[in-house]
C-alpha cells in the first residue's frame, strides 16, 4: 500500500514540477495528501471507498447501531 502511494505521489506531484526549496516541497506534499489523497482516493482495502466516505459510513453505522 505504501509503495502504491509513493508511486502516485511521484507521478502526480513530484514529476510535474520542481520546487526551489525544501519548504515549498514539504508544503506541496502536505497539500497533496491533505487536499487530494485523503478525501478523494479510493482504496481497495476498504471497498473502493475514499477514506472520507469510509469514515462517514462507519460513523453513520455507529450512530444507528
Amino acid at each position: 500500500m505504501v509503495e502504491s502511494f509513493l508511486a502516485a505521489l511521484q507521478l502526480e506531484l513530484l514529476d510535474r514540477q520542481t520546487r526551489d526549496t525544501r519548504q515549498e516541497l514539504a508544503k506541496a506534499i502536505f497539500e497533496y495528501i491533505d487536499a487530494w489523497c485523503y478525501p478523494h482516493r479510493r482504496h481497495s482495502a476498504i471497498g473502493m471507498l475514499s477514506s472520507v466516505e469510509f469514515g462517514q459510513a462507519h460513523t453513520a453505522h455507529a450512530i444507528v447501531a
